[in-house]
């Protein structure tokens, strides 16, 4: 799904659990798109399911504290729990969380960091509006 470039930059970025990984680890790639978006004003945000799949309670975690305290982190409503089952029942998923981030980019028509695509995109593809940004 891609955007023309000339198009105005979405007003959110949703991050997954490989953006924000990748994010915690320094890769170059997930930091240049960020600093991007930052610049332009978009809001990016980490839904609290990729915090359940990047934290495991140990000094590990810091480079992903770090991370949290730079974006915005927002809970699962039903709504979206609602969405995201619904998602996971047209596609036959599996993933509950790339559900949930899937869930929360259509409700906000927020574009989504990713590290995997190719469930995203599946999740999305009544969405070509939002756009996906492989890490």
């Amino acid at each position: 799904m891609a955007r023309p470039k000339e198009e105005i930059p979405p007003r959110f970025l949703i991050l997954d659990s490989g953006a924000v990984i990748g994010w915690a680890r320094g890769d170059v790639t997930v930091r240049a798109m960020l600093a991007r978006a930052l610049e332009l004003g978009v809001d990016v945000r980490i839904p609290t399911v990729v915090l359940a799949e990047t934290l495991r309670g140990g000094p590990r975690d810091a480079p992903i504290h770090r991370v949290r305290a730079a974006v915005d982190v927002f809970p699962q409503t039903e709504r979206i729990a609602r969405l995201a089952g619904t998602l996971l029942g047209r596609t036959r998923g599996r993933n509950t969380a790339d559900a949930l981030v899937a869930a929360e980019a259509i409700d906000l028509g927020a574009d989504v960091l990713t590290g995997d695509p190719k469930d995203l995109s599946e999740l999305l593809a009544g969405h070509p509006q939002l756009t996906i940004h492989a890490v």
